[in-house]
Order: structure tokens, then C-alpha cells, then sequence
């Protein structure tokens, strides 16, 4: 393989029709919507909570920590960049307070669900506690309990892993999450 340098995925347009969303008054704290990361037809969708920062003050992007760890671990169980999309509970970044389970709820509703719906993902794969507890709608799950199997939430094969920020605070947990990579990895082989 060759060697490892993160790059920022392209981003996948927000359609037009829900580019002026306001169902869950995020709109108001002014962050832009950003609908996904990478390949829209690859054949893992990556769930995460919320984008994160993407450009730097001066407009110009960049790759943060938590993209750096995943497309490492990416790179590292034979994986490539089109294999994945990214994508998010939350189409905004919140950055300021904000009724939390609602506006998860009218995201999931509003957004999340019709774009499963059109991507049909081979797998979804839910980085962190708060994406698991949301995508699985289960407030009583986590990644600690499900790690390591398959799991058919919402009729997708659906897999679990530690959300890359925390991968990065806890160094311990990076070979786990490359376990659970590596658990779609030796799917996608098999098709």
C-alpha cells in the first residue's frame, strides 16, 4: 500500500430543496449545512453526530483530527476513500445551546432517513455514543456494548466504532476502532 496522507474528501452538494431547512433551528446559528463527505455510492456510510469546522478563518479547508484519524484507519484496514461516505444526524454545526433530542429527532426525520433511503448503503457504520443512541434510537446504548458485530437497525447492516475525537484523546482505543473497521473491511472483500 501506499503511504498515508489525509486529504479532505470532497464535499457532496446539499440538495437545493433542503438547503434553506429550518425544521430544527439550527439556521439560526448561522453555520452553513453540509450534507456528507466523500463518495455519495460507496458502499459504507459513515454516521457521525454534526460536521465539524472545514475551513480555517480565512475560508481555506482543511483536514480536522477526527477526519485525519478516520481516513488512517481507513488507509490502514485496506480501505479507500471511495469506499466511504461521510454524513451526519445533525446537518449543521451547532455552536451555541440547542434543544438536543428534538433537533436530533427532526434531522434524523427530516434528513438522515431519506438520504438512507436514496443512497442504499451495503453498511452504515455509527461513530460515537451519540450517533449509536440516535441511529439505533436507544438512549440506553453504546459503542462499548455493540462494538464488534453487525447489527440490522432500520433494514441496514449496521456496525459501531468510537468516534475519531475520541480515538485521538484515548490512544488505547485506536486499535479497537481499527478492529471495527476491519469487521466491514473483510465484508466489502467478500462482494
Amino acid at each position: 500500500m501506499n503511504s498515508f496522507c489525509p486529504v479532505a474528501w470532497p464535499e457532496d452538494p446539499t440538495p437545493e430543496n433542503m438547503k434553506n431547512c429550518e425544521e430544527c433551528g439550527l439556521y439560526k446559528q448561522g453555520t452553513r449545512m453540509v450534507w456528507g463527505e466523500g463518495n455519495p455510492n460507496a458502499p459504507i456510510m459513515i454516521v457521525l453526530d454534526n460536521p465539524g469546522a472545514r475551513e480555517n478563518r480565512e475560508g481555506q479547508p482543511y483536514v480536522c483530527g477526527t477526519r485525519e484519524t478516520l481516513q488512517r484507519a481507513i488507509h490502514e484496514v485496506g480501505l479507500y476513500p471511495d469506499d466511504v461516505y461521510a454524513t451526519y444526524i445533525l446537518k449543521r454545526r451547532p455552536i451555541r445551546a440547542y434543544d438536543k433530542e428534538q433537533t436530533r429527532r427532526i434531522c434524523m426525520q427530516t434528513h438522515l432517513d431519506g438520504q438512507l433511503q436514496k443512497q442504499i448503503p451495503s453498511f452504515v457504520l455509527c461513530l460515537g455514543n451519540v450517533a449509536v443512541q440516535h441511529f439505533f434510537q436507544n438512549p440506553d446504548v453504546d459503542v462499548k456494548s455493540l462494538r464488534g458485530e453487525f447489527h440490522h437497525v432500520n433494514g441496514f447492516l449496521t456496525a459501531v466504532a468510537y468516534h475519531p475525537l475520541a480515538v485521538r484523546r484515548r490512544p488505547n482505543l485506536y486499535r479497537l476502532f481499527i478492529e471495527d473497521l476491519q469487521l466491514i473491511a473483510s465484508e466489502i472483500t467478500k462482494k
